[in-house]
């Protein structure tokens, strides 16, 4: 018989909640105090579920049967009888969790797993006169619940071993991924990363520094879709002012240092769900006015604060680098978090700018941590937590690997074939994890002498569409390395003994288009969508593209991809000698399996190396200074405004308005 859940709570998180697990195959009772939410909870799920059936996720079959598994009941004892896990999904106020986990404990056997949903308060206080706070556990979604991947699971003063480590992996059951919060703190991960920027973006305006729409408009201009006070306004002003005050309560005085909010509040300037907060309000939509971005705050300004306590999460044991990383890329919906903008920076930058924002707002919380205040941000970054390290020396020790890869995904699809499969967001894009990832597995299979022939291409629909714009750079040489060690990581697939053979499928763009072209060989899906989109952003290709695609094509036809933006189908791509074979889309992962296993099997792997050596070798010298160039070129183009209208334009789907500088 399938397991049951419960969810004590049926608004925005808790029916989305309940809707996971049902779509994870439980049965689910879900409850709420007031009829006409559950009613609302219905349309709701009903709703989402037929987006699910639209976008093609579910069946409409399917999506009938989950719904089918949903309770919609009036009690707290009806929803939880027969489960096995309990969700609490109430508002955000201390004595009504704590008044509907009394409840729980009581109607409960001592083995079914009581977990919170909250945001930011304090597990250990909810468990409080508890008869068995052994069993309450924090697990927290995050909104839209049924979209995004992030789940914290958090353990209590008094959790026990056992239900934190059930309830990692029921988290992992229903399909979404957990991150370890080990000790209790108000905010937990995600939330307390991001508690300085909420007193920082008060403070700046009580200081008069900058307008709001100055700040949005600074925002958008690093390619956010929102900025901080339209945020703000849509999350809502007093939810801001609710976490603010517990963080007061809890963590430091500090942050009841913002009054501008609280004004906001008392005058009914709620955002959104009034009509007016920073900003008017009309048909769902903030009426921002336009302005020139601020020019007196820096991008750095909030990154430093999220590293800064990112650093003391660590410091305190709280989480791991990883977790902490993890949690704020998933939670918050971004391509990098803290610990990567710390790697990207030296101790003393960080140091530098903790100070400047800590003597220009005299807040004690944005001064730098210990760890970055006593020069060590890169070792403390770098810790691993005790478990990992075990993990490792008893991986170590059976002469296992360590760790899985995240960003890709490999395998054997006949005895002579390894195939890498790029796996990162629907489109396959390519960021420093992916090329890490990617150098660390060719350089493992280069003296692996079972395997002739690689695949190169992406999980999916899609071999690649191209670099992850998003990522954090802190300036052109950073950004001009990474240029670099894109170039170097395909350079490799020129010079493995082994046969590469790209496999070009769906959008193939950008870095994806000059990782194919990397390859050997290349073969196509007769849905290819290939091209070099760069100079419509205000770059060029910068992983090894404008100069792989001239010796292949020639330099007029290599102008005419590289300058237009064009894309390109896979007739016009045979046509230019550039693909070997085209297969349907619905067998091109087959077809391309079994042609890397027929070069396996009648190609002298010896004979394949030696030619590509004297292929390759004769243009290597021009190659070589032509891709130094390329690297340059980047780096140049980093600090351009056309770079960051283009990037900007790009995130927002508009048209970019360059100016030429």
């Amino acid at each position: 018989m399938p397991e049951k859940a419960a969810v004590i709570g049926a608004g925005t998180m808790g029916h989305g909640i309940a809707e996971v697990f049902a779509l994870a195959g439980y049965h689910v009772g879900l409850t709420d105090a007031y009829p006409e939410a559950l009613e609302k909870a219905k349309v709701s799920i009903r709703d989402s579920l037929s987006r699910l059936v639209k976008s093609s996720k579910i069946t409409q079959e399917a999506a009938e049967q989950v719904f089918s598994r949903i309770s919609f009941v009036g009690t707290v004892r009806e929803a939880v009888e027969g489960a096995s896990i309990v969700i609490e999904a109430v508002p955000e106020i201390e004595e009504l969790k704590k008044k509907v986990f009394s409840q729980l404990d009581e109607l409960t056997g001592s083995s079914v797993i009581l977990a919170s949903n909250t945001s930011n308060i304090r597990i250990t206080s909810i468990a409080e006169g508890l008869r068995h706070p052994e069993r309450v556990v924090g697990m927290h979604f995050f909104n839209p619940p049924v979209v995004l991947k992030l789940v914290e699971v958090i353990k209590g003063e008094k959790t026990s071993d056992e239900a934190f480590e059930n309830a990692y992996r029921i988290v992992e059951k229903i399909g979404k991924t957990p991150i370890r919060v080990m000790k209790d703190t108000p905010g937990f991960v995600v939330n307390r990363v991001n508690a300085p920027e909420s007193l920082f973006f008060c403070l700046l305006l009580e200081k008069g520094m900058a307008k709001p729409e100055e700040v949005d408009a600074f925002a958008r201009g690093q390619g956010l879709p929102m900025g901080p006070y339209e945020l703000m306004d849509y999350v809502g002003i007093d939810t801001v002012v609710h976490s603010l005050d517990y963080y007061a309560r809890t963590l430091s005085p500090d942050y009841g240092k913002c009054r501008l909010f609280h004004s906001m509040v008392e005058k009914g300037m709620l955002g959104a769900k009034t009509g007016r907060g920073f900003y008017e309000w009309k048909d769902h939509r903030a009426q921002v006015p336009k302005a020139k971005p601020a020019e007196n705050i820096d991008l750095l300004d909030v990154l430093a604060l999220e590293v800064n306590e990112a650093v003391k999460l660590i410091e305190d044991a709280i989480s791991s680098p990883e977790d902490i990383e993890a949690g704020v890329k998933l939670g918050m919906n971004r391509p990098f978090g803290p610990i990567s903008v710390a790697s990207s920076l030296t101790n003393a930058e960080i140091r530098a700018k903790l100070q400047k924002l800590h003597e220009t707002f005299g807040v004690d919380v944005f001064a730098p941590a210990k760890s970055i205040a006593e020069g060590r941000l890169r070792e403390i970054i770098q810790s691993k937590p005790a478990a990992q390290e075990k993990k490792e020396e008893r991986a170590e020790a059976g002469g296992g690997v360590g760790t899985a890869a995240k960003y890709l995904k490999v395998d054997r699809p006949s005895s002579r074939v390894a195939r890498i499969m790029i796996s990162n967001t629907r489109n396959n894009l390519i960021n420093h994890e992916v090329l890490t990832e990617l150098e660390e597995e060719l350089n493992r299979l280069w003296n692996d002498r079972e395997v002739v022939s690689i695949i190169i291409t992406g999980e999916g629909k899609n071999t690649s569409a191209g670099a992850q714009l998003t990522q954090y750079f802190s300036g052109p040489v950073d950004f001009m390395e990474a240029s670099r060690k894109g170039e170097r990581v395909y350079k490799l697939l020129q010079e493995i003994p082994k046969i590469t053979i790209a496999e070009m499928k769906g959008y193939t763009l950008g870095g994806g288009f000059e990782l194919s072209l990397s390859c050997d060989l290349r073969v196509a899906s007769e849905d290819l969508v290939a091209g070099f989109p760069e100079v419509t952003l205000g770059l060029v290709p910068g992983w090894s593209g404008s100069q792989r695609l001239a010796r292949l094509v020639g330099i007029s036809r290599a102008m005419q991809y590289i300058l237009t933006g064009d894309r390109r189908g896979a007739s016009e791509l045979v046509a230019d000698g550039l693909i070997y074979r085209v297969f349907p889309p619905e067998s091109v992962d087959e077809e391309t399996v079994k042609l890397a296993s027929e070069l396996a099997s009648r190609v002298s792997p010896v004979a394949a190396a030696a030619a590509k050596r004297l292929v390759n070798r004769g243009a290597d010298v021009a190659y070589d200074s032509g891709l130094e160039m390329e690297a340059m070129a980047m780096g140049m183009l980093y600090g351009t405004e056309d770079l960051k209208e283009g990037i900007s334009a790009f995130l927002q789907k508009r048209k970019p308005e360059f100016k030429g500088r």
